[in-house]
């Protein structure tokens, strides 16, 4: 099941230079193959260069984050030139002004959009512990912490590509709902679509987004926050094999009635294989898929677990 989303409608945030426009301090870009030629296909992305919305040229000098006692500044190497306050400001207002975005890929390591292991140095230049987050990403976070963001080097990891567009189309289907005006039915209707979803990433959430949504206590707005936080929370634990396969088996236990022995012992073969290590994950789903069409169940065809996002992105071939 996925949630129908046209592409113009789900909108994703952006480093420029990772699309390809030439807004580097050396007036190159850094393409991402993935952003372009694959997720591209889509979603509609709103590009954003913080170093040249305020001002900066192209080309233009180096910025670099330098910390002085406790305080992390953003300037040319010689300190000269500090532009942190200017890209907090304009982090602040891109932040208030994308409530539409249902995700974000920052350029990593950039001082003002890496999302985390940024390069600090000392004002005499000295290499510190890379610990920095870019000025610019840090306010998008820190004002949209539900957003699922990723950087453009850890999209090469095909789990976290794959656990990042999950987040973002998962996100999409909170915001439509959260849209047409949220009801305590519309809620549990939306958690069942993704039980299964979050028992592949966190067994503890999973019990815990079931307690918290039997309570009687909280008013709709207050359970509805505590909810997606802790639903994006959970989907933010990237899926392991053996949390795959556990969840493959309790699916399983659907066509208990229906399977011959033969399919049966099929089904449970290529679950093993896929928690071994041998096959990736879209083959065991495939084969649910198909059981699925013959034994139709309207709980399992519900569930955003077994297709989360376009399958044409292939996501689950690699692994």
């Amino acid at each position: 099941m996925i949630y129908s989303v046209e592409k113009e409608n789900l909108k994703i945030g952006v480093s420029a230079c990772l699309i390809g426009e030439k807004v580097r301090f050396d007036a190159s870009n850094k393409p991402s193959n993935f952003c372009i030629n694959d997720l591209g296909k889509y979603v509609v992305y709103k590009a954003f260069c913080p170093e040249v919305a305020i001002g900066l040229p192209i080309p233009r000098p180096t910025i670099r984050q330098i910390k002085k006692d406790e305080m992390i500044t953003v300037s040319r190497p010689d300190g000269s030139g500090d532009v942190t306050e200017a890209l907090q400001e304009y982090g602040k207002k891109v932040a208030s002004i994308t409530k539409d975005l249902s995700g974000y890929v920052f350029c990593a390591k950039s001082p003002s959009c890496g999302m985390e292991r940024v390069k600090i140095y000392s004002p005499e230049g000295n290499a510190l512990p890379a610990k920095g987050i870019g000025v610019f990403a840090n306010e998008i976070m820190l004002a949209n912490p539900l957003l699922p963001c990723e950087e453009n080097g850890r999209l090469n990891d095909p789990l976290i590509r794959e656990n990042f567009v999950a987040r973002v189309y998962a996100y999409k289907h909170w915001q439509i709902i959260e849209a047409s005006g949220l009801t305590k039915h519309k809620l549990t209707t939306f958690h069942s679509h993704y039980k299964y979803t979050v028992m592949s990433h966190d067994l503890v959430a999973y019990k815990a987004l079931g307690q918290l949504l039997a309570r009687t206590d909280l008013p709709l707005a207050e359970l509805a926050a505590q909810y997606i936080s802790g639903l994006m929370a959970a989907l933010s634990i990237v899926a392991t094999r053996k949390k795959h396969a556990n969840t493959l088996a309790h699916i399983q236990g659907y066509f208990s009635k229906h399977l011959q022995s033969d399919e049966r012992q099929e089904l449970c073969k290529q679950i093993d294989s896929y928690r071994e290590g041998t096959i990736p994950l879209f083959v065991p789903l495939t084969l649910i898929n198909h059981y699925l069409l013959r034994y139709p169940k309207e709980y399992l065809t519900k569930q955003a677990y077994l297709s989360p996002y376009p399958d044409e992105l292939k996501l689950r071939y690699s692994y």
